[in-house]
């Protein structure tokens, strides 16, 4: 049975974003969880030469690496950040992206990732294209999927997900449940930073790697950047929670975490409350082979 969307009705607009220069804390020291070792490594913004969608996000010298390029919205005219939170808001994973300014103007990527806290969006550029950028170039991205829905289909809600990337990883209807390829099923129980907000339209939340039983029970020393996911008995229909029987589709947009409640982040696609969501074990479920974008290696 083919899945009807309302994907005719949908917005399309325009979000500008520039690349971001990597942030620090003041004490610029992060504290390890398991040791307790005050350590300084690179983590979120800014462009990152050694990692995309498709590669390790466990074993790296980092802590909350985003892969690719990292933007954001500076510009604050209409107040409160509102600006910001339009762009991690209404981009969807998927999108169109493309260089405004500098060398690369002109040349597209694609948003593989939203971080909350952070308010980043994350783009994936070809090596050629993303060696040409700078810190300060603009990207407009071409935002369309919020309010995206399944009208054949009851109990299961979308969001951050673009109909590029809906139509990519091709749900099918298998009885009363969807069927959807995951790379890994994760259960609700690790699930950490960034639990309770009341939207998971925007952001991500963390899978804790802090329990050795449970990172060697579901492989979860091989996750990838762009890998997607399913946490089960998590339900983010209005924000994020734990309820049994509920699963949530997510992809991995940022990598390994060393502080406590911390860990991959996962952005939400899809959720269903009522468990009506059936995840099937595949190791193409990741977006580098869904978009097309470079071979996942390796797990």
């Amino acid at each position: 049975m083919k899945l009807a969307t309302n994907e005719k009705k949908l917005v399309e607009k325009a979000l500008l974003a520039e690349i971001t220069n990597p942030p620090s804390g003041q004490k610029h020291y992060i504290v390890s969880a398991i040791t307790g070792e005050p350590l300084i490594l690179p983590g979120m913004g800014g462009i990152n030469y050694t990692h995309r969608v498709g590669d390790n996000c466990i074993d790296i010298v980092g802590d909350h690496v985003e892969p690719g390029v990292s933007v954001s919205n500076f510009n604050d005219s209409i107040g409160r950040d509102a600006g910001k939170f339009g762009l991690t808001v209404f981009s969807c994973i998927g999108n169109e992206a493309t260089v405004a300014t500098g060398e690369a103007k002109g040349k597209k990527g694609v948003v593989t990732g939203k971080h909350g806290g952070i308010e980043h969006v994350i783009l994936d550029f070809q090596p050629e294209v993303r060696d040409k950028l700078v810190v300060g170039d603009k990207v407009q991205i071409r935002a369309i999927g919020a309010g995206l829905a399944f009208t054949s289909f009851e109990g299961v809600k979308l969001m951050n997900l673009s109909p590029r990337l809906l139509k990519a990883m091709s749900p099918q209807v298998t009885g009363k449940s969807i069927e959807v390829g995951v790379t890994h099923i994760v259960p609700a129980a690790v699930m950490a930073s960034g639990i309770g907000k009341d939207s998971a339209h925007t952001g991500d939340y963390d899978i804790q790697l802090f329990d050795p039983v449970i990172v060697k029970k579901y492989g979860l020393d091989t996750l990838r950047f762009g890998d997607i996911v399913a946490i089960i008995n998590a339900d983010t229909t209005f924000g994020r929670t734990y309820l049994t029987g509920a699963v949530t589709i997510a992809v991995v947009v940022h990598g390994v975490c060393h502080t406590a409640g911390h860990g991959p982040g996962a952005t939400s696609l899809m959720t269903s409350a009522k468990g009506l969501i059936k995840p099937v074990i595949r190791k193409d479920a990741n977006l580098a082979h869904l978009l097309k974008l470079v071979k996942p290696k390796a797990r």
